[in-house]
């Protein structure tokens, strides 16, 4: 079983930057794949950056140039550095892991899911 724990949320005018962490419980962090969504009321989650365990990225459209993943496996960690931030970006980020070195944007192929942190972007 593996924990999820992300924190960094917070209020930010449009044009600033957060800095969201997920800190994983368990010894075999390295082995796997890792994912940041969002979500807002009424709508369904959806993806918005992952990493496999070897390093490869990938991004929504809405998060290319702006956001970055990346990941500490000494630390058990994964970031999401998000920047330009605009209003649209407000929603609960949610972090997820998978059992498997493969990153993925499919929401369903996750194992494990962390509580949210919220982000608020005010314009």
């Amino acid at each position: 079983q593996v924990q999820l724990v992300e924190s960094g949320g917070g209020l930010v005018q449009a044009g600033g930057s957060l800095r969201l962490s997920c800190v994983a419980s368990g010894r075999t962090f390295s082995s796997y794949a890792m994912g940041w969504f969002r979500q807002t009321p009424g709508k369904e989650r959806e993806f918005v950056a992952t990493i496999s365990s070897s390093g490869s990225t990938y991004y929504a459209d809405s998060a290319k140039g702006r956001f970055t993943i990346s990941r500490d496996n000494a630390k058990n960690t994964v970031y999401l550095q998000m920047n330009r931030l605009k209003p649209e970006d407000t929603a609960v980020y949610y972090c997820a892991a998978r059992h498997n070195i493969y990153a993925t944007m499919l929401l369903h192929e996750y194992d494990y899911w962390g509580q949210g942190t919220q982000v608020t972007v005010s314009s």
